[in-house]
């Protein structure tokens, strides 16, 4: 039996990413890189290199149950966990966790988001492997550390602690930090012991759930009272009445920050959270003038540094404009200055709530 698994979460809305990412359809289903394949899909062809689809779930909200199964219809109906409220990642992940417990004893997990970016997929299957061969073998939660590049604000960070003398790539973690400012951030880069969170883990189901007994004590009560109902027709009732009770906390907080036996596995291949049209433009700069331009056609005349997006082709003309986000939908045109680009999420929560 092939006791690896993989949980995708997919229950974001991917606000950053508006106006093209809606409540009605975020980001992870969008075709965000312009290249014919939405984020989710992507995440899920990488990860069928490695474990059969049978053995991909993924955690969505119940809303976008549908969408899953239209962008993934290799996967059954018990492989898509539909939540019925958006209560973070903790919860996500002890539901997971308990499910697939539940079908395997021996399940060894690893969580990775949906709407992530990977360029060296080669390099990527072998620091997957590695680390899916460590957490088998070891009651321990590991975490992937990407080599930053430069002083991220928009990052969290894990701090390198002492190396594993019997390992090239794992370090036990000393210290998370979420999103410095960018003094603290280049300090972190001139130390080189500072790594990006790259959001995904890796455990044994038995581990995780006794770190939820621990440390998320809330959290475990109330979805450990689901375990007769789980992989059977009534699990979605039950996740119905008691899920919306569970905390809405981050992995980060619930587990990561509390747990002593973190590790970290420093890997470089080519990363993108892709959580803003800003780190979309860092990822696909190096087109004509430094303009990206996805899905449209662009005339332009002494600009520069802009990322021009349109959902249907539309001719964009610009000149001596620099430095701007334009973002064309059907019913929405954002034009925003680049720097000031964590506005956006702020910006779509004041717009009539028809837009989302």
């Amino acid at each position: 039996m092939n006791n690896n698994y993989v949980i995708i979460m997919a229950g974001g809305i991917g606000s950053r990413f508006w106006p093209a990412s809606r409540t009605s359809k975020p980001k992870q289903f969008l075709d965000i890189l312009g290249i014919g394949k939405s984020l989710i899909r992507l995440t899920f062809e990488r990860f069928t290199k490695i474990v059969p689809s049978s053995n991909i779930y993924v955690v969505t909200n119940e809303r976008y149950r549908d969408q899953v199964k239209e962008h993934l219809p290799e996967l059954t109906h018990n492989q898509i966990l539909g939540e019925p409220s958006m209560n973070n990642t903790a919860p996500c992940v002890a539901y997971a966790a308990f499910k697939l417990e539940d079908l395997n004893r021996d399940a060894n997990l690893l969580v990775a988001p949906s709407d992530h970016y990977i360029h060296d997929i080669d390099a990527f299957v072998r620091v997957i492997n590695d680390s899916f061969s460590f957490t088998a073998s070891e009651d321990a939660i590991l975490t992937l550390g990407m080599k930053p590049s430069r002083p991220d604000t928009g990052y969290g960070y894990i701090e390198l602690g002492e190396k594993l003398a019997s390992t090239e790539n794992i370090y036990k973690a000393a210290r998370f930090t979420e999103k410095p400012d960018l003094e603290t951030a280049e300090g972190f880069l001139a130390t080189g012991r500072y790594f990006w969170n790259s959001g995904m883990f890796f455990f044994n189901a038995q581990t995780v759930l006794k770190a939820f007994e621990t440390h998320s004590p809330e959290i475990h009560a109330i979805l450990s009272k689901g375990k007769s109902a789980y992989n059977t027709e009534k699990e979605q009732a039950f996740l119905e009445e008691n899920y919306p009770d569970t905390p809405s906390i981050s992995i980060d907080y619930a587990i990561m920050e509390k747990s002593k036996d973190i590790f970290c596995y420093t890997a470089d291949f080519g990363w993108s959270d892709l959580g803003t049209w800003g780190s979309l433009y860092d990822f696909k700069v190096g087109s004509d003038r430094d303009n990206v331009v996805i899905n449209a056609r662009h005339q332009t005349e002494a600009d520069n540094g802009n990322l021009i997006v349109s959902s249907n082709s539309k001719l964009v003309v610009t000149k001596e404009l620099e430095d701007f986000i334009i973002i064309d939908e059907d019913d929405v045109l954002l034009i925003y200055p680049r720097r000031l680009e964590q506005e956006i999420k702020q910006v779509r929560s004041s717009v009539d709530k028809e837009l989302q």
